[in-house]
């Protein structure tokens, strides 16, 4: 039994996470759903650059990843968690939404006609999408934060960008590994080649984000920590 005054008693570093009663936490589960909706909506999309194959949401995916590991360094893996099962929740609402725009009776003429093939087109896939999202976001974020957090408990306020960066490389391996292997037959990729090409691009691409952004993540933090009186009390 280790006594008060025991060296690895006292060396053991604090693990601090906020509550979430003030505004910051929110807006960040805000921000996240609408992030993983639009998110869905482009995936629908194929895109070519080059060699490069990639889908249409790619631009905005990492965003959600860097919001999940503010509000797990921030507010703890039980938080986080309640923040992406909310943000499925919403990105399912949506989904169904969008089926039942599209069994709606429109109008019948060429110009409705017309307007309801456009719909179909463009959020008839999207269910799909957001189930390949769904299962993707939902693992892949998991981890990211479990990593996250269990990493805090080893080193404290210390090496904060080891902690991003470690937890964001294997939950984004995960996430997109899943969501390619399901979307990649909706959106049109039927090769091997095709697909490695989409799953390294979207994997490299996310990855690439957040590591260039952990200075701009950590600054966020910094300053979300300061201001939240539970995260020192």
């Amino acid at each position: 039994m280790t006594s008060p005054s025991d060296p690895q008693t006292l060396a053991k570093p604090a693990v601090r996470f906020a509550s979430i009663g003030s505004q910051y936490f929110g807006i960040m589960l805000a921000c996240m759903a609408v992030v993983l909706i639009l998110s869905n909506i482009g995936a629908a999309k194929g895109v070519v650059f080059g060699p490069i194959i990639t889908d249409g949401g790619f631009f905005l995916f990492p965003l959600a990843y860097i919001l999940g590991d503010v509000m797990s360094e921030i507010y703890g893996f039980k938080v986080a968690r309640k923040a992406i099962i909310t943000s499925f929740a919403l990105s399912a609402f949506a989904s169904l939404c969008y089926w039942i725009i599209i069994v709606l009776p429109g109008f019948g003429d060429d110009y409705g006609n017309a307007k309801q093939a456009a719909i179909e087109g463009a959020l008839g896939p999207v269910p799909l999408i957001v189930l390949a999202s769904l299962l993707a976001f939902f693992a892949g974020q998991t981890i990211n934060s479990w990593i996250l957090v269990k990493l805090k408990a080893r080193t404290g306020e210390r090496t904060l960008w080891a902690r991003l960066m470690g937890s964001s490389g294997v939950g984004e391996f995960v996430d997109t590994l899943i969501f390619c292997s399901i979307a990649a037959s909706i959106i049109g990729i039927t090769d091997f080649g095709s697909f490695l090409n989409y799953f390294l691009t979207g994997f490299l691409y996310k990855t690439g984000v957040q590591y260039i952004l952990v200075p701009v993540t950590s600054l966020v933090i910094g300053w979300i920590k300061k201001r939240e009186p539970s995260y020192w009390a």
